[in-house]
């Protein structure tokens, strides 16, 4: 049984039992942005810390980075944002995903927001 937590810069992880995390942009991120015309990804094997710069979303608005929700290694891209970065946009929180993590530290997860907390700052903004 997978896990949702959240950041507050609108990504989602996914945990899986394994200790393998999905990272991707919230519906409200994609939103924000408009429509995503390019997603730069890191290197398979690359290890990243909390806070580090992940990936680059650039849409027919504006540009953004995407930060590391969790210290990991990066196990695997969506290779198919390289083709068709709409995908970002029709299922962010699904087939839009953007990077599987090994996750180093485990405790950094208490750090991050489920569901509840996540969809409260949203009503703030």
């Amino acid at each position: 049984m997978s896990e949702m937590k959240f950041t507050v810069d609108h990504q989602w992880i996914r945990l899986e039992e394994d200790g393998i995390a999905t990272i991707g942009i919230t519906d409200y991120a994609q939103k924000q942005l408009g429509d995503v015309v390019y997603v730069e990804l890191p290197e398979v094997g690359r290890e990243l810390g909390m806070g580090d710069e992940v990936a680059v979303v650039e849409s027919v608005k504006a540009a953004g980075e995407v930060k590391m929700p969790l210290t990991g290694t990066v196990l695997a891209v969506n290779e198919n944002l390289q083709d068709d970065p709409g995908i970002v946009n029709a299922d962010p929180e699904g087939d839009g995903w953007f990077i599987r993590i090994s996750i180093n530290h485990p405790g950094e997860v208490e750090e991050l927001m489920d569901d509840s907390a996540y969809n409260e700052l949203l009503t703030e903004l």
